[in-house]
């Protein structure tokens, strides 16, 4: 049996990191706001004993030139070894060994020099030592000079664990060679084997994904901005490492979006805003590819409207598709709120959550439901608190500045709201505020309308016939 990245289910890779047919090359998304995001993509064999080696090359830096100048390294690969268990962030969390092309080493996100830097067809070669001392060494080669070792862990941590081929790219199109080429890129120390030359039962296969759509499940989450969804979200992943979830959300993007295993907030020297707006436009696609892809998903979204629930599950028929509704109290949720506003720096605005309130809806087991779970406010509870969000969304109205949005040339409602979701769904890289018309129309999408013609939207709705005068009025008087 063959070594090579990802073997079918392809669950050891990001959804935005392509292998090739050949199983040993892969390559990252690129268009754009992918271009900022790293993806990884992990071998399907590990090894726990023995001396053994792999060798990696760089065969392009794949152009970017819609990425600002002040991008801080745009073409990056980082490679080494990893548990099965570790998320595709090499280097950044516990028993994840990487060595980057900027001349760093990291693990659990400690980021120290080591060996040169290297870019486009250097080739880097990967070995790790479980004989030869009391402790597991792993080292590096660039071009066939050996760099010295690199990471050291006592067996007694690893406790029988197998560490696996990993690499981690930006902008990179990358080659491996595990064993499987007549000739080997340089010549290897004596005493290292191709882990694809190690005998099948003295490797380890790493964990296998769902084989048919039936095992898969994806999870919707679905609560208000500050609601503790993301949480549970990391936590149920955590607790569950046989599912290998995938969490897609604007965090997890973000995530994937970090300089030096920092978040971006930190360092980012644009328009966060058009960062943000990137970033969903990432997910909307990322959310499309899911659907053909047999893994087990978490929505993290806010995900309040019916129609977004609905719209969002149908092109996963076939999972098992479960609703988890995270309802705290007021109070909890004020403060949830708060303190994530202080941590990362996110403020969705009031007249954005009060629309979200007015159009609240609690999902129900159905057609594209298998099951919902109420988390903290169980349903009776919940509703009760639904009801009076509803009433507050609806009494607040839209902001007035708000009501008529020159930029689209109409004015875009349901239930005579705006429709805001900050995060996007799994139609169109729209992001941001999106024209979903109101509750039996398409909505107006015409030029410029009269001052009369918003208020006669607001006040008796979009509905197709107000539409057709409202035409009419234009044409008559335009």
């Amino acid at each position: 049996m063959f070594t090579v990245f990802v073997s079918t289910p392809r669950n050891n890779c990001d959804l935005h990191f392509k292998v090739a047919r050949d199983r040993y090359s892969g390559y990252p998304l690129t268009i754009e706001g992918f271009a900022y995001l790293w993806a990884g993509a992990r071998a399907t064999y590990g090894v726990n004993k023995g001396r053994v080696c792999f060798e990696m090359k760089i065969n392009e830096e794949i152009s970017v030139k819609h990425l600002p100048t002040t991008e801080p390294d745009p073409h990056v690969v980082r490679i080494g070894w990893s548990l099965d268990s570790c998320n595709t962030q090499l280097g950044e969390e516990p028993f994840s060994f990487g060595y980057g092309g900027t001349g760093k080493k990291s693990s659990n996100c400690k980021f120290e020099d080591y060996g040169e830097k290297f870019s486009e067809n250097d080739i880097i070669g990967c070995y790790i030592d479980f004989e030869s001392s009391e402790e597991v060494e792993m080292a590096f080669s660039k071009n066939g000079k050996l760099l010295g070792p690199c990471f050291h862990v006592t067996r007694e941590e690893l406790a029988g664990r197998a560490l696996f081929p990993h690499v981690l790219v930006k902008n990179c199109a990358v080659e491996f060679n595990f064993g499987q080429r007549e000739e080997a890129f340089f010549p290897q120390p004596e005493g290292y084997t191709f882990i694809q030359d190690i005998h099948l039962e003295d490797r380890v296969r790493g964990s296998l994904g769902p084989a048919t759509k039936t095992e898969c499940e994806i999870l919707m989450m679905v609560g208000l901005p500050g609601s503790g969804k993301t949480t549970w979200a990391i936590k149920h992943a955590e607790e569950n490492p046989d599912k290998k979830y995938n969490i897609l959300g604007t965090n997890a993007i973000m995530e994937k979006m970090k300089v030096m295993g920092l978040r971006r907030q930190r360092n980012y020297a644009g328009r966060w805003d058009i960062l943000i707006q990137q970033a969903t436009q990432c997910l909307n696609r990322l959310i499309q590819i899911a659907a053909r892809k047999k893994r087990n998903y978490i929505l993290d979204q806010t995900n309040v409207y019916g129609s977004a629930q609905r719209r969002k599950m149908r092109p996963f028929e076939g999972f098992q598709r479960k609703a988890i509704v995270i309802c705290p109290t007021d109070e909890d949720l004020k403060e949830r709120t708060l303190k994530r506003t202080d941590e990362e720096g996110k403020d969705v605005p009031d007249h954005a959550v009060l629309e979200m309130k007015a159009n609240f809806v609690l999902p129900e087991v159905g057609e594209f439901l298998d099951d919902v779970t109420f988390v903290e406010l169980q349903r009776e509870e919940a509703d009760v608190l639904i009801k009076q969000y509803n009433e507050e969304g609806r009494k607040a109205g839209p902001p007035p500045e708000k009501r008529f949005d020159s930029r689209q040339g109409g004015f875009r409602g349901r239930s005579n709201f705006q429709r805001y979701d900050n995060r996007g769904g799994p139609q169109g890289g729209r992001g941001g505020y999106q024209n979903r018309g109101g509750s039996g129309g398409g909505g107006y999408r015409g030029g410029t309308i009269p001052k009369f013609a918003s208020f006669v939207l607001f006040k008796f709705g979009d509905s197709k016939l107000v539409v057709v005068v409202i035409y009419l009025a234009i044409y008559l008087f335009s």
